[in-house]
């Protein structure tokens, strides 16, 4: 067998050995655990999705709702995609370059493979999601950290060290998880005009992966879209957030029509999800997405827990900051330890993910989107949590 696959198998990222603990402890008392490991939504899906996959179950014969479609998606599909990202961000994207997927992990994992080469470096901004090392080190690459700024945000100085010789793309998420952060439209600037600089220096393109299941969930101002900034760019997005569809895993890859050599990116793209069977994505989802586009969930539920656990943890003495978009609230330690206070929280049945694997240490992340009660019961575990610190 192949031990890297072996050992990634054996050693689950430390987000699902939470929540798989969590199911484990639930079976005891699930009044007990208090898990905020998964960004699972808790919101229901809109009328308006229920409704289309209602109709499309009703008037679509079986044998053409759930059969084949083309590799890369039925195109009428990947055209609703390419006129929505016209219509609301002026973007210069084609059907012919989009390609849907099984979710934004088969968008990425695609995206790397069809750009990574023998010792290509793609560089990611610590803090990450921790599979994105997975994908690029699964694609022969070599994952290259930049730290960011202290509020989370695009350190520059970081960026030009880490982006060298070798590299092939930048890997960018905002709004960020594990952070909330979202990127300026200012940041997303000056982002592009680094990577102009990088190209010309190096005499081939640095691409931009933007990384965008999180995209329509801010606080503030909207997140700015970096395809319209930077041409050799590929979008990696998902309708598991924005249509609360986690489990279904359909997203999609948008090659920039500006990229260099578009369409021969777009041909690697096709032939990476080829090589790893990632062809036609689930079809009955795929025409849920056509008519669905562009809507969105009611994130209501999130705005207001985002505010009382923001608000109740800081009350309590610990040191939050209030995320500007996603559904994640990322917590300073009170212990240099992450893990070991990771571990301490479980023995009170909290369920915090650890930032070590996300590479950075010294927070823990807490997803809260989950039900409002399940925060509420949590308070005043929280509370004596922290008093083991301050108390």
């Amino acid at each position: 067998m192949n031990e890297k696959m072996r050992r990634l198998g054996e050693e689950r990222s430390a987000i699902r050995e939470l929540y798989e603990y969590g199911l484990r402890m639930k079976e005891l008392g699930e009044e007990n655990v208090f898990d905020f490991s998964l960004g699972s939504p808790s919101v229901p899906t809109s009328e308006s999705v229920q409704r289309e996959i209602g109709r499309l179950l009703k008037e679509t014969p079986p044998e053409v709702l759930h059969g084949y479609t083309s590799a890369a998606g039925l195109y009428s599909a990947r055209e609703a995609v390419a006129r929505q990202l016209r219509k609301t961000y002026g973007a210069k994207i084609s059907a012919k370059h989009v390609y849907l997927t099984c979710g934004a992990a088969a968008s990425l994992t695609a995206a790397i493979h069809a750009l990574a080469e023998a010792g290509d470096e793609f560089v990611v901004i610590s803090p990450y999601f921790p599979e994105y090392r997975v994908f690029i080190e699964g694609a022969g690459g070599k994952c290259v950290e930049a730290n960011a700024d202290p509020r989370f945000h695009l350190n520059f100085s970081a960026l030009e060290s880490a982006i060298g010789k070798n590299t092939k793309a930048v890997v960018i998420n905002s709004p960020n998880n594990p952070t909330g952060a979202v990127y300026t439209a200012e940041e997303i600037a000056e982002l592009s005009r680094l990577l102009q600089r990088k190209s010309r220096e190096k005499g081939n393109p640095v691409y931009l992966i933007s990384d965008e299941p999180y995209r329509e969930l801010t606080y503030g101002a909207p997140a700015p879209f970096p395809a319209g900034a930077y041409e050799n760019t590929l979008v990696c997005y998902s309708f598991s957030k924005s249509l609360s569809l986690a489990g279904e895993r359909i997203g999609y890859i948008a090659v920039n029509d500006g990229c260099a050599d578009a369409d021969a990116l777009f041909a690697a793209v096709s032939g990476a999800a080829r090589s790893l069977g990632f062809v036609c994505a689930p079809a009955l989802f795929q025409r849920v997405a056509e008519k669905c586009v562009g809507q969105t969930a009611d994130f209501g539920a999130y705005r207001s827990n985002r505010k009382l656990l923001t608000e109740s943890l800081a009350g309590m003495g610990y040191a939050v900051s209030p995320p500007e978009g996603a559904f994640y609230l990322f917590v300073k330690s009170p212990e240099a330890d992450a893990k070991a206070f990771s571990e301490r929280a479980k023995k009170h049945g909290l369920l915090l993910v650890p930032s070590d694997s996300f590479g950075i240490t010294g927070y823990v992340r807490i997803s809260y989107c989950v039900p409002e009660e399940r925060i509420r019961r949590a308070l005043p575990v929280f509370r004596a949590l922290i008093a083991e610190y301050v108390g």
